[in-house]
């Protein structure tokens, strides 16, 4: 059995890339059906978020499986296989299992040290057991993976050094506005990024944030959260000219802001400045919008770049973290290869018992009738025997495989 991971991340593939490959969360279920029927697979899981898609598989050794899931791929997202392609990594075998076990420790996250890789990591899970895609092999280096994440933010700060993405969108709006008082917000879209965005905009002394969402529960939720006001999403578009930030971070697969739209809003504004924040994948707004006079229109991509420029005091931390990492690995790949032994194990004790039992029938003429003690004896003094054999055995096996 083999381990596989194919995938593609921020630093791989632009957001107009990652936006087609994306999978919607009510498209999973069929997905994950679809992978299982892959030729020679055992077990896999789908994790995509905003910054990487990512198939993780155990499959025969005699099969194909790279070949299969570069397919999945292209197949279920409806592109060709030769245009995906050049943008995918993969690992295998303990390379494999590191990957999984960086990306659950965020490690491998455009924002070094963010919580959210966790949590979606977990839900990629719990669908892939849900659906009876997972339950082996896989299962148990996934949740290895989770326990490694777990270490990773308890014994070091990694998290508390964190620069998000959130932040780095302030950050710009500052640049372009200068100081945020007395500015107005639409937040469109009411998830875990759009909620942490808003936060540090209000931290940041905005004036009103007006929140919208195709479910109206979840924006009267956020809008409690972060101190804002729900408008209907039918009617937020009449909303955006009167506003000096849109932060866009809604499910929606079209563009949910135009160039006409826009261009309409910017006239009302008399082309006062507008900070648009698409940090939506797939994205929101019409990258087209950003040739517009004195509009401003940052994607994710735009803004992973300001993080990176806030990495180099996260460096120190994640030298700590990656070392949790690599001596994790160790031990999963030892592991592994002790539970490999366990057919070669089993195979020397039913060897040896079957040499007992030869030897014993063997000899039984020359011994003549025994008394059932004398039987037991003879058996106890050879199974002794037989232990002894096996255990050296059985350690030099244990020794060589720990010093592989």
């Amino acid at each position: 059995m083999k381990l596989l991971l194919t995938g593609l991340n921020h630093r791989t593939a632009p957001v107009e890339v990652r936006e087609r490959l994306a999978f919607e969360d009510k498209a999973l279920p069929q997905a994950l059906d679809d992978l299982k029927r892959c030729p020679g697979l055992l077990e896999g899981m789908i994790l995509s978020t905003c910054n990487r898609v990512e198939v993780a598989v155990t499959a025969d050794e005699q099969a194909d499986v790279e070949s299969a899931v570069e397919g999945f791929l292209a197949d279920s997202r409806h592109v060709e296989r030769s245009w995906v392609t050049p943008y995918l990594y993969r690992f295998d075998g303990p390379e494999a299992i590191r990957h999984l076990f960086r990306v659950a420790s965020s490690l491998d996250s455009m924002v070094v040290g963010e919580p959210q890789i966790l949590g979606q990591m977990k839900s990629a899970y719990a669908l892939a057991r849900e659906h009876g895609a997972v339950g082996g092999f896989l299962g148990q280096v996934i949740d290895r993976a989770l326990s490694v994440a777990k270490r990773v933010r308890s014994e070091t700060d990694i998290g508390e050094s964190a620069v998000s993405v959130s932040y780095a969108a302030v950050e710009l709006a500052r640049e372009i506005f200068g100081k945020l008082q007395g500015k107005r917000v639409l937040v469109v879209g009411a998830g875990k990024m759009a909620e942490s965005a808003a936060r540090h905009l209000r931290r940041a002394g905005v004036s009103e944030i007006l929140v919208t969402n195709r479910t109206r529960e979840r924006a009267v939720a956020m809008a409690e959260e972060v101190g804002g006001r729900v408008i209907d999403y039918e009617y937020f578009e009449d909303a955006v000219p009167e506003v000096d930030i849109v932060l866009a971070s809604s499910g929606a697969p079209h563009f949910i802001l135009t160039p006409d739209q826009m261009r309409s809003a910017m006239s009302k504004r008399r082309n006062r400045p507008m900070f648009l924040i698409d940090i939506a994948v797939p994205r929101n707004i019409d990258p087209a919008v950003n040739k517009l006079e004195s509009v401003f229109l940052y994607d994710i991509d735009d803004l992973g770049k300001v993080v990176d420029d806030n990495l180099k005091g996260r460096i120190e931390t994640a030298k700590d973290a990656e070392e949790i990492v690599r001596e994790e690995v160790e031990r999963m790949v030892v592991r592994l290869k002790t539970r490999g032994m366990t057919p070669a194990i089993v195979g020397v004790h039913e060897e040896l018992e079957n040499w007992r039992k030869g030897e014993i029938e063997r000899w039984r003429p020359k011994l003549g009738a025994l008394t059932p003690q004398q039987e037991d004896a003879i058996n106890a003094m050879m199974r002794g025997y037989m232990n002894k054999v096996a255990h050296r055995i059985i350690s030099q096996l244990k020794n060589r495989t720990g010093d592989e």
